[in-house]
């Protein structure tokens, strides 16, 4: 059973793991782009390395999640080391799979046909997997005669006397269902990733994480700007926020 404690704890020592993973990412993102500077004097072999560090990089992150979903499910799902605005971009605790698809079309117009026809292919698999995983949520949601999930987080961290109110049953049940989701969400945004960049020349592979990792430290500089912003206001500084704080 998990008390509020417990979760802010949980949630502390989560917090100060992604932000040391984000430091890392902006040094992942450099070696990215000053191999994309030299792509063409540089090794496959050593592209090939660089690509390996990467996926090993995000590898540690979803090995650490999991761990800690383990132990608070309710939080993963409201994790409070993320800003508003990436939360509000959350499919169930974590960016939407097919988002890769977007992004490899931006960053990768020289895939040839067979590429296409393989991304094609992995691109409604992925689809028909997420449907899958939105019913199954929707599911999780009638079962219980549940309300959004944030507000299932935030009810199961009331307390009355120092104890958490709950259903034990019920709770975990919901737990263990949630646990399932998240896992089979996860599982299925590693699989295509590595499928995606397996089909993927080093060149093009570097060219896409490259655009993953800018994507994701963008969504997160705007994201801290937008509460920083929100912060002041209700601090009455004022001031107004600033013009990329609308994009």
């Amino acid at each position: 059973m998990t008390n509020r404690s417990d979760s802010g704890s949980i949630s502390n020592i989560f917090g100060a793991f992604f932000e040391a993973w984000l430091v890392r990412q902006e040094h992942f993102l450099d070696e990215l782009l000053s191999a994309q500077q030299r792509i063409n004097e540089a090794r496959d072999e050593d592209l090939r390395d660089l690509v390996y560090r990467v996926l090993l990089h995000y590898q540690q992150y979803y090995d650490e999640k999991s761990r800690i979903a383990q132990r608070d499910v309710f939080l993963v799902f409201s994790p409070p080391w993320f800003t508003s605005f990436e939360r509000s971009l959350l499919w169930i605790a974590g960016y939407k799979p097919g988002l890769a698809f977007r992004l490899l079309t931006e960053s990768v117009p020289d895939l040839c046909d067979g590429q296409r026809v393989r991304m094609a292919r992995l691109m409604e698999e992925t689809r028909v997997e997420e449907r899958a995983l939105n019913d199954k949520l929707a599911k999780i949601h009638e079962s219980v005669a549940a309300p959004p999930l944030v507000d299932v987080a935030r009810r199961y961290g009331r307390f009355a006397n120092g104890e958490i109110v709950e259903e034990d049953v019920a709770i975990d049940e919901l737990k263990s269902a949630l646990e399932s989701v998240l896992a089979n969400s996860n599982f299925l945004r590693t699989t295509m990733a590595t499928k995606l960049v397996d089909m993927l020349s080093s060149a093009q592979a570097v060219r896409f994480l490259a655009a993953v990792a800018q994507f994701q430290l963008k969504i997160r500089s705007l994201g801290l700007e937008r509460d920083a912003d929100e912060q002041r206001e209700l601090n009455g500084g004022g001031g107004g926020k600033s013009p990329i704080g609308n994009w």
